[in-house]
Parts: C-alpha cells; sequence; structure tokens
C-alpha cells in the first residue's frame, strides 16, 4: 500500500540526506512493513507543497498505544517516550 504524507523542509532535507531515518506520526492511518510511504515536502509558512518528494519503503513499525501495559502510565506521563535510531 502506498501512504502520502506531508513533511516540513528541515525533516525532508534530513530525509533526503540519510540522517533521518525514522518518523513519528499520529497513528491515525494504517501502516505495515512493505508499505510505501511518500512524503510529500510542505512549506508550512507558504501553506504550499514545494513539489519535492521522497518514496521510502518501512521496514519497522512501532505502534506505541499499548506501551502503557509496559510501563507505569505515571511514568509516561511524567517523561513521555523517547524513539531512537541506531546503528
Amino acid at each position: 500500500m502506498k501512504i502520502e504524507k506531508k513533511v516540513w523542509p528541515q525533516y525532508f532535507n534530513l530525509i533526503l540526506s540519510g540522517a533521518k531515518k525514522l518518523d513519528i506520526r499520529v497513528a491515525d492511518f494504517e501502516a505495515n512493513i512493505g508499505d510505501v510511504l511518500i512524503l510529500r515536502e510542505w512549506d508550512p509558512e507558504t501553506k504550499q507543497y514545494t513539489g519535492r518528494s521522497l518514496e521510502k519503503k518501512i521496514t519497522y513499525v512501532i505502534r506505541t498505544k499499548n506501551l502503557d501495559k509496559m510501563y507505569r502510565q505515571a511514568d509516561i506521563e511524567k517523561y513521555g517516550f523517547v524513539v531512537m535510531q541506531f546503528e
């Protein structure tokens, strides 16, 4: 499946350079391993697409909705979550 999303210029450039290899989004859509993420650069100042886009294959998905079963709710509320990329 193809999933199209907006991405702001500073993040688009990081993804384009290979420095950013993950994305965090509100899970209001279905995303699965093997899906193609189409990232269209969006300028929040002009409120228009720039015309640049990237396609990235989804290789891993973390769903956070049920992470409260692994962690104490008080800790989640106090600290939130951190998402880390590693090589």
